[in-house]
């Protein structure tokens, strides 16, 4: 054998500035994006049931979409599947399951009734998606990965989505006798706030420093339990209203900040405390 073959240099990595994400690989693994796609194809069913008038059935698949959104980039971290492809990927599937298919699905429930006014209202919202995903991007290795700029995506997915489920849960069981027509001024208003708010610089909790490879105490636990036991006893209601809470939540700290005088999260130690750059655009979100 050529000993000149038998060993190869190695080359020296260069060590990355502060603040520099290191190079995703280039290659496309399946897992990850085997479950992008699925999130993806959510996002065009629920297209599809909004067209069919089962709107109910939309709002359904959004939210799986979101289960879904929330696992890839996980998934990938674990595997150490991380690559560009799946980080565009991820982000196109984002704009469609986020962005266009809320919007298109408010427009068919209810803001066609308001005509030039609706579909302006669903414009600003899947703009407001696209900005927002396209901010998250430039932003990544700058902004700190405990919060997020503006309302991320899913969450203003499920603001607009579960306002179209709670109406029909609660009109199929009797509760409410309002019409989608009815509702064309709250549709109107909960989705030009989605809109606005994804783009707006209110910092929105991201739970990414939440290490779940870390033991727990037991009544952690009996929390997660419980947290089951009410969203299964009616999930429409619960998670429409805890993604109310969510989504107001930034403007609360934003206005405690302010009061306080510190400086929004991203500019306190953005290059110490930055994403990482695997992180999910699911949580571009």
């Amino acid at each position: 054998m050529n000993p000149r073959r038998r060993f190869r240099p190695v080359r020296p990595l260069r060590p990355l500035a502060p603040g520099e994400a290191p190079r995703r690989a280039r290659g496309i693994y399946l897992l990850p994006n085997a479950i992008t796609t699925a999130s993806l194809f959510c996002g065009f069913y629920a297209i599809v049931q909004a067209m069919n008038a089962r709107f109910d059935h939309a709002a359904v698949a959004t939210f799986v979409a979101m289960l879904l959104d929330s696992l890839d980039g996980r998934v990938a971290r674990l595997t150490n599947t991380q690559s560009a492809f799946g980080e565009q990927f991820d982000s196109l599937s984002d704009m469609v399951s986020f962005g266009a298919a809320p919007a298109l699905i408010m427009y068919e429930w209810t803001l066609r009734d308001l005509g030039k006014w609706g579909w302006l209202a669903a414009f600003v919202y899947c703009a407001g998606a696209a900005l927002r995903l396209a901010r998250f991007n430039a932003n990544i290795g700058v902004v700190d990965k405990r919060y997020f700029q503006g309302l991320p995506s899913p969450a203003a997915a499920a603001l607009v989505m579960g306002l179209i489920w709670i109406v029909t849960d609660l009109r199929e069981t009797k509760w409410i006798t309002a019409s989608p027509r009815d509702l064309a001024w709250v549709a109107w208003a909960f989705t030009v706030y989605a809109g606005v708010t994804m783009v707006s610089n209110a910092p929105f909790y991201s739970f990414k420093d939440i290490n779940l490879k870390r033991s727990v105490p037991f009544i952690v636990m009996i929390g997660v339990v419980l947290l089951f036991v009410l969203i299964s006893s009616d999930p429409p209601v619960v998670l429409f209203s805890l993604f109310v809470l969510y989504g107001l939540s930034g403007y609360a700290v934003w206005l405690w900040r302010l009061k306080t005088g510190r400086a929004a999260p991203w500019r306190e130690s953005a290059p110490a405390a930055a994403a990482p750059p695997d992180e999910p655009p699911a949580g571009r979100h």
